[in-house]
């Protein structure tokens, strides 16, 4: 810390030496002292503007510029989380959902959307009431599946970029909150309904919250990264024919 200020310190004293040296030059050849005052108190007057252009513009755009700088490396985490979890979760979810026909419908033009239906999907799906027919099986194959990405959603966690992306932060924690939930039960055999509805909420907020971001997620893709968003319509979740081969 004191490095830093002696540093500052001693470019202040240059700046001041180099600026009167200025003045003085100036005054020894052209031995006019009026017009030197007179510029002095001409750069003096600018001088508050020149502060409010550097600090509130200036700033703004660099902060501005920082954001996206980091906006853009989340996007590489959330790309990240829904090759590793997101897209399987969709799938599997969407095997459990016997109304996620619907969503497939919506989304079958979904080449050929603009930025409002973008808007219009995400405000949908926030109230989505899905139907989820969970089963023993399906709760094991979900605890499996989860378990084995514990670390990878706890390493995503602790990613400090996501505080600029709340809904996303969201996001992780419902499907952390859902992995906890059904590692800490040994068994599904004779689960009592109460708690199966439990669960079975659990796993409707997740359920929203993964689409939404989803969603999300192919927006940036179709305007930053074209052959990326090529790829992931072809392993679209809730395209029962979906390929990755293009023929």
């Amino acid at each position: 810390m004191n490095k830093k200020i002696n540093w500052k310190l001693v470019l202040a004293i240059i700046l001041i030496i180099i600026s009167l040296s200025v003045y003085t030059i100036n005054f020894l050849i052209f031995r006019d002292s009026r017009n030197i005052f007179f510029y002095f108190f001409m750069d003096l007057a600018f001088l508050p503007l020149n502060v409010l252009f550097v600090t509130l513009l200036l700033d703004s755009l660099l902060n501005q510029r920082e954001r996206k700088s980091k906006l853009y490396k989340l996007n590489m985490v959330i790309g990240a989380f829904f090759s590793e979890v997101g897209i399987t979760l969709l799938a599997r979810h969407r095997k459990f959902d016997s109304k996620s026909g619907d969503i497939a419908y919506e989304l079958n033009k979904i080449s050929s959307w603009k930025k409002n239906d973008y808007i219009a999907f995400k405000n949908n799906i926030t109230k989505y009431e899905s139907r989820l027919n969970l089963t023993c099986d399906n709760e094991v194959e979900i605890k499996l599946f989860l378990l084995e990405k514990r670390d990878f959603l706890l390493r995503l966690l602790e990613n400090p970029n996501l505080l600029e992306h709340e809904t996303f932060t969201e996001l992780l924690w419902a499907v952390f909150h859902i992995t906890e939930e059904l590692s800490c039960r040994n068994s599904f055999d004779n689960q009592p309904e109460s708690d199966l509805n439990h669960i079975k909420g659990d796993f409707k907020r997740a359920y929203n919250l993964l689409i939404k971001e989803w969603i999300s997620y192919l927006e940036h893709l179709k305007i930053s990264y074209p052959y990326l968003y090529s790829l992931a319509l072809r392993q679209n979740p809730f395209n029962e024919e979906a390929n990755v081969i293009i023929y």
